[in-house]
């Protein structure tokens, strides 16, 4: 046999090898710009190409390739909100992209909808609840029609959502190619006063009393009782924020999911999303999805009034008895949300 005959029949081997090996060792490389590489491309007005599916139009042809050309201002929107994130990404890319690869686990929050095409990475206390209820329904084929019947304690049973941690490499890597990306965000401390209230001033919250609460007090606390070790159902928000900055916290275990960051969670920098929605216009970005799936004749998003919600007033309030320095430290943990999903800084921080 010819020697480079042999050769090739050589270095094809060693690639089945390598191949084998990178699949067994459960890695997943994304690329950002992955949602872009799709084998027949057609030129949109975003200048971004996609493909052209047979049949029924997908989600991403209506974002991107829509029928009408004249670029409606919610489109446009969107658009800058994807700049914004790239932006941003991009300028602080030694903070930002520090991995370089992501294994499947770090896509758990990802929730697919094979039937329209959809991917949603749900953020806790950004109306995650009512997006899940409605993934439901979307994938549930026929098993679910009306989102607000499905009670929330059952929104959350892993069970009942599929994620797409829970695919093969290869099809994590179609889907995050084919299908549209979303997620909603909200103001960072915001959303992170309402996760306080919630887990912390619910008497009902007896898990995150005794996981977190016991071990908040006990590192932030001086002279504790007793009781409030053994039952942390009384943690004091400056003691929350003390434990959120405190470099041990972050050593010791990831943020809880409820506090933790969107850029830490949905992986923002390295995932391209289609679509970044937001809490303060929860109901029109929602709506917009749907449209986009083609599901709005029958499925709007849950709308009702909810009396005891976050207000940027409240967190005013919550913020006034953090000293200078530690809401400057906070400021830093969540400084990549404030910047990446285009929200001021609050007038009511006092930044040293």
């Amino acid at each position: 046999m010819k020697p480079a005959l042999l050769e090739v029949m050589r270095m094809n081997r060693i690639c089945r090898m390598v191949l084998a090996t990178c699949l067994g060792s459960f890695i997943l490389v994304i690329f950002y710009f992955q949602s872009m590489l799709h084998p027949v491309m057609r030129r949109n007005p975003f200048g971004m190409d996609i493909c052209c599916r047979k049949g029924s139009r997908s989600p991403l042809q209506e974002l991107y390739n829509p029928i009408q050309l004249e670029l409606s201002n919610t489109a446009i929107l969107h658009q800058m909100r994807r700049d914004q994130v790239t932006d941003t990404c991009r300028a602080n890319s030694a903070v930002s992209r520090k991995r370089r690869v992501l294994t499947p686990n770090d896509l758990k929050h990802l929730v697919v909808d094979e039937d329209h095409e959809l991917i949603y990475c749900y953020v806790p206390k950004v109306a995650c609840t009512n997006w899940k209820r409605l993934m439901m329904v979307l994938s549930g084929r026929g098993k679910y029609s009306d989102p607000m019947e499905i009670p929330a304690s059952e929104a959350h049973v892993s069970a009942n959502l599929k994620t797409l941690n829970q695919y093969s490499i290869p099809e994590i890597n179609h889907r995050l190619k084919s299908y549209m990306k979303f997620l909603f965000v909200r103001e960072p401390f915001e959303r992170l006063v309402s996760a306080y209230r919630n887990k912390f001033t619910q008497k009902y919250n007896t898990s995150f009393h005794k996981r977190y609460g016991t071990k908040i007090i006990r590192r932030q606390r001086k002279n504790a009782t007793q009781e409030a070790l053994r039952k942390g159902d009384d943690v004091k928000f400056e003691e929350f924020v003390a434990y959120l900055i405190d470099p041990h916290t972050q050593r010791e275990e990831p943020f809880n999911e409820h506090w933790q960051t969107v850029y830490s969670l949905c992986h923002p920098c390295h995932i391209h999303y289609d679509l970044v929605g937001k809490y303060e216009t929860l109901e029109e970005d929602s709506n917009y999805v749907l449209q986009l799936a083609g599901v709005s004749g029958y499925l709007k998003f849950p709308t009702y009034a909810k009396s005891t919600r976050t207000t940027d007033e409240m967190t005013t309030e919550f913020f006034q008895n953090i000293s200078a320095e530690h809401q400057t430290q906070l400021y830093e943990v969540y400084k990549l949300d404030f910047l990446m999903f285009n929200y001021s800084v609050p007038n009511y921080l006092k930044l040293e």
